[in-house]
């Protein structure tokens, strides 16, 4: 008995079957014509590895490669789904880069270890202007004090904790750094 198909069988069958087999298998493979043409390379090895099945009781061989294909086709399903999806560079270079938080929680925590050293006037003015967002109008309102004392107080506050931040006072920006800063910190 011979454990494999004749070449010539396997071209006729080929020839006659194998445009109807491809979009059979293009429609599951939900138009991927690259796994549609390797599932029907993949059905015609098992076409030629049982030569048994030209020999069955049905006058065509496209039900049997139909099967066989639909088979291979859901396997193959199964497998990628089984499995992480594959990440290629092209998609890791398009992947926005996540910030570095580390520095900037090391830099709210000296924030608010100076915001403590702060008298609760000072500290009252900078979470109304820094964290709540408010205009020097609007904060002397909130907190029934003069515009004039918003304004002192703020500068003053601003430069408390400039000199009392760690490695931060010595920065030319290290006053709009501490305005950042300091609304983070007195926000918790």
């Amino acid at each position: 008995m011979t454990t494999t198909t004749d070449e010539r069988a396997l071209t006729d069958l080929q020839r006659e079957h194998g445009p109807a087999l491809f979009h059979f298998l293009l429609g599951l493979t939900f138009g991927d014509r690259q796994r549609a043409e390797d599932l029907v390379q993949e059905t015609l090895v098992r076409a030629w590895q049982h030569p048994e099945a030209f020999d069955g009781p049905y006058e065509s061989m496209r039900p049997w490669l139909f099967t066989v294909g639909r088979r291979l086709a859901i396997d193959a399903r199964r497998s990628r789904l089984a499995r992480p999806a594959e990440v290629n560079d092209a998609v890791l270079d398009s992947a926005p880069a996540r910030e570095d938080t580390a520095e900037a929680t090391v830099a709210a925590l000296d924030v608010r270890k100076a915001v403590r050293t702060l008298s609760p006037e000072h500290r009252a003015v900078l979470v109304q202007i820094y964290f709540r967002g408010l205009s020097v109008g609007e904060t002397a309102e909130v907190l029934g004090i003069p515009a004039g004392t918003v304004k002192s107080r703020s500068y003053y506050a601003l430069r408390l904790l400039s000199r009392n931040l760690p490695g931060y006072s010595s920065r030319s920006s290290s006053v709009s750094s501490g305005n950042r800063a300091a609304a983070s910190a007195t926000a918790t």
